[in-house]
C-alpha cells in the first residue's frame, strides 16, 4: 500500500468521473480508493478543464487511531475520520497528521476534508436535514409559548 501522507486525496469507490479522466488508484478500506497520482490542487486542475467540478466542504473530520507502526496507526485514524464523512461526498483529502511516538506504539491523528466531483457548479442539498441556530430575543421567549411539534 502506498504511503499515507498529508495531501493524500481519496475517492469513494464507484464516484463518477468525467469519461476521459483516467485515475491511478490503490483500494484502500471501506469503499475508498487512495489516488495515487496528485493532491487536490491537481485533481481540481485535471477535473476543471473537463468542464467538472471539485467542490470543497468545510465539514470537517478529526479521528485517531494506534498501530505498531506509524503507516498502522495512520491507516487506522484515516479509516475512523472517512466514516463520518457524509455519504453524499465522493471525496476526501487528508488534511493535517499528527504523529507521537510512544515505546511500543504509535498514536497518529487525522484530519480530513470531504470533497464532491460533479458536473454542476452548485452543491445540493440533497435530503438531509440542517440545523440552523435560531436566537430569539429574551422578550419574546418570555411573552410566547413555542410548541415543537415531532
Amino acid at each position: 500500500m502506498r504511503e499515507l501522507a498529508e495531501l493524500t486525496m481519496l475517492l469513494r469507490e464507484g464516484t463518477k468521473l468525467p469519461d476521459d479522466l483516467k485515475l491511478a488508484t490503490e483500494e484502500f478500506r471501506e469503499d475508498w480508493n487512495l489516488v495515487l497520482s496528485g493532491d487536490a490542487h491537481w485533481l481540481d486542475k485535471k477535473i476543471r478543464r473537463r468542464r467538472w467540478y471539485l467542490l470543497w466542504i468545510d465539514e470537517r473530520s478529526l479521528r485517531s487511531g494506534v498501530g505498531k507502526t506509524s503507516q498502522e496507526a495512520i491507516a487506522g485514524a484515516l479509516k475512523l475520520a472517512l466514516r463520518h464523512v457524509s455519504a453524499r461526498f465522493n471525496a476526501a483529502e487528508v488534511e493535517h497528521i499528527e504523529l507521537k511516538q510512544y515505546p511500543w506504539f504509535f498514536i497518529a491523528k487525522v484530519r480530513v476534508h470531504p470533497y464532491q466531483i460533479q458536473q454542476s457548479a452548485v452543491l445540493s442539498a440533497a435530503n438531509e436535514s440542517v440545523c440552523l441556530p435560531v436566537s430569539l430575543p429574551a422578550e419574546l421567549i418570555a411573552s410566547t409559548k413555542i410548541a415543537f411539534f415531532l
